[in-house]
């Protein structure tokens, strides 16, 4: 347990999880709320108000044991980062991916949520092709590697790049502590729907 502990103090600060969790926080719960918000009219219109308050409340809660998982991933992630990094450039690298890795989910859902598919030329051209799992692999990968390739090597390579990114960092900070104080609202309304 203490070699645990001494290999975690070793890439980590307090301070430097505490970064992390609150980068964590931020792309989980904007999310949320933009869906959220996104539902609340037809949702007032079917039931009431009352349920779709109970219905974000529900919302914050999930998004927070959302974040506490991805916050999980992403320490881990930390450990195969070079060990010669000091702690905000560990952090500062971590969130980059994290947000990356949030800006495709939310594209993913979008193009689910806005019923968006290939266009049929497309389809036909990758169903003729005898292995169209493969070939929508290799569309996948050519469309996402550059997005992530090109921002992480900007990263690396730049110097200013981690102070613009820990700039950034502390700026979302404070929006996501607010984020908390709502998932703290959103539980005390789940408590009260269920008591």
């Amino acid at each position: 347990m203490k070699n645990i502990l001494n290999t975690i103090a070793s890439r980590y600060t307090k301070q430097g999880l505490w970064s992390l969790f609150l980068m964590c926080v931020f792309p989980q719960h904007l999310w949320t709320l933009i869906l959220v918000f996104r539902d609340m009219s037809w949702l007032i219109e079917r039931t009431n108000v009352w349920d779709a308050i109970g219905d974000a409340g529900y919302a914050m809660v999930f998004a927070f044991f959302e974040s506490l998982i991805v916050f999980c991933v992403f320490v881990l992630v930390g450990f195969i980062t070079p060990g010669r990094w000091e702690v905000n450039r560990r952090i500062a690298f971590l969130t980059l991916l994290l947000f990356i890795a949030s800006i495709w989910g939310m594209v993913a859902q979008l193009l689910y949520l806005w019923n968006i598919w290939l266009p049929w030329p497309l389809m036909q051209f990758i169903a003729s092709t005898g292995r169209p799992l493969v070939m929508l692999y290799i569309l996948s990968l050519a469309i996402v590697v550059p997005t992530v390739f090109l921002p992480v090597y900007a990263f690396v390579k730049s110097k200013k790049a981690l102070h613009n990114m820990l700039e950034i960092m502390d700026r979302l900070s404070t929006l996501s502590m607010l984020y908390l104080f709502f998932d703290l609202v959103g539980l005390v309304i789940v408590i009260i729907r269920n008591v």
